[in-house]
C-alpha cells in the first residue's frame, strides 16, 4: 500500500530525516520548502517549494495528495507553517509529528539575556553596549528590518544568504555562511570583529552552538529571543530515528487494520 508522508522541511535534521527514508520503500514521502533560503539543501526525494496558501490551502493539498501523515521538520521559529500544519492536521484527523530540536540553556558562567522577540532584542542590545560597539547578529535575513532603529553601533550580520532588500544600517558587514560551525571559528570572528554583544535565537541543536560556547569564553553577553508557542502535535520527537520508528509502526498499524488482523 502507499503510506505517503508531506515533510515540512529546511533544518539539517529534516535532511536527516528524508535520508533515512530513502532506504525505506514502503515509506512515499514528499519534501516541501518554504523557499526562503536561495541554496536549501535539497534531498534526493519529491520535493515541492513554496507556501500551500494558508490551512485551507494545506488541508486542499493534502487531501489531493492523499498523505497519510505529516512531519513537521520546520526551524523552531517557523511558526506559521507550524500553526497552520497543526490546525490542518487537527481538522482532518491525520496524524502530526514534530521533529523538536531541543532548545538551548544557560550554563555556568553564560551572560544571556532571553527576550520574547526581535524587537525587544533590539532594545536590550542597545541598553547593554554603547555606541561604536559591534553588534554580532545571527537572526536571519528576514529580522533584520527590526534592528535598523539601533543607533551608532556597527552590526555583524551572518547569515545563509544575503538580505534583499538590504537593510536599512549605516554601518554594517555581511558575512555570508551556512554551519555547522567550529568553536574555534567562532573565537576568531569575536576576536577578529571585537563583538561586544551577540543577538540569536534560541534554534537548539549542535550546528550553532559553538557562539555561545564563544560568548560564554569572551564574556560577552548574549540576547537569545525565547521560540514561539506553537499549537500541540499529536507526537513529538527530538531525533529523525523517532520519526522514522514512528512512521514505520503506523504503516503497520495500517496494514494489520487493513488485512483484519489488527484494529485501529
Amino acid at each position: 500500500m502507499a503510506f505517503r508522508i508531506l515533510i515540512l522541511g529546511g533544518t539539517r535534521d529534516a535532511m536527516t530525516l528524508a535520508e533515512q527514508l530513502l532506504e525505506k520503500p514502503e515509506l512515499e514521502p514528499t519534501y516541501s520548502l518554504a523557499g526562503r533560503t536561495r541554496r536549501p539543501l535539497p534531498p534526493a526525494l519529491p520535493t515541492r517549494r513554496g507556501g500551500f496558501g494558508g490551512i485551507e490551502g494545506l488541508k486542499q493539498w493534502l487531501m489531493e495528495h492523499d498523505i497519510a501523515a505529516v512531519v513537521d521538520a520546520t526551524h523552531p521559529f517557523a511558526a506559521e507553517m507550524s500553526h497552520n500544519a497543526a490546525i490542518a492536521c487537527q481538522e482532518l484527523d491525520l496524524p502530526l509529528g514534530r521533529l523538536e530540536r531541543e532548545p538551548w540553556a544557560p550554563q555556568s558562567g553564560d551572560d544571556w539575556y532571553p527576550v520574547p522577540d526581535l524587537h525587544e532584542a533590539a532594545r536590550k542590545a542597545t541598553g547593554l553596549t554603547a555606541a561604536g560597539d559591534t553588534l554580532w547578529l545571527t537572526t536571519g535575513r528576514t529580522s533584520l528590518p527590526a534592528f535598523e532603529g539601533i543607533p551608532d553601533r556597527h552590526l555583524l550580520v551572518r547569515c545563509v544568504d544575503p538580505p534583499d532588500p538590504e537593510p536599512a544600517f549605516p554601518d554594517w558587514t555581511l558575512i555570508e555562511d551556512r554551519g555547522p560551525y567550529h568553536l574555534e571559528d567562532e573565537r576568531r570572528l569575536i576576536s577578529d570583529h571585537n563583538v561586544a554583544a551577540l543577538i540569536t535565537k534560541n534554534s537548539g541543536g549542535q550546528a550553532a552552538h559553538p557562539k555561545l560556547d564563544a560568548a560564554r569564553e569572551a564574556g560577552i553577553p548574549v540576547i537569545i529571543i525565547d521560540r514561539p508557542s506553537l499549537p500541540p502535535a499529536t507526537h513529538s520527537f527530538q531525533s529523525p530515528e523517532e520519526v522514522t520508528q514512528w512512521l514505520e509502526q503506523a504503516l503497520k498499524v495500517i496494514e494489520a487494520y487493513q488485512t483484519g488482523s489488527g484494529e485501529l
